[in-house]
C-alpha cells in the first residue's frame, strides 16, 4: 500500500529570467561618464560620438554630457551620441 498519493510531475516552472533590456537613459537627458545607456542584443542602436560598446553590445557614455538619439546613413540606423557639456570659462 502507498503511503503518499502519487505526486504529479509539473510541466511548468521552466522560464528564463527577464534580461530588462532596453533603453536605459532617453535623449535629452544628462549622463555621467560611464552610465549605460542601451542594454540590446546586437547592435539595434550603434553608438556614436563619445559612446562605447561593451562585450554584449550595451552602450555606454565615455563623457559626461547630454544623450542625443538620431537616424543616420542610407540605411536608417538608430545612432546615439553624447554631446559633452562645455565648462563654463
Amino acid at each position: 500500500m502507498a503511503h503518499k498519493k502519487a505526486g504529479g510531475s509539473s510541466r511548468n516552472g521552466r522560464d528564463s529570467q527577464a534580461k530588462r533590456l532596453g533603453v536605459k537613459v532617453y535623449g535629452g537627458e544628462r549622463v555621467s561618464a560611464g552610465a549605460i545607456i542601451v542594454r540590446q542584443r546586437g547592435t539595434r542602436v550603434h553608438p556614436g560620438d563619445n559612446v562605447g560598446m561593451g562585450r554584449d553590445h550595451t552602450l555606454y557614455a565615455r563623457v559626461a554630457g547630454h544623450v542625443q538619439f538620431r537616424v543616420r546613413g542610407a540605411d536608417g540606423n538608430q545612432w546615439v551620441e553624447v554631446v559633452q557639456e562645455t565648462s563654463p570659462a
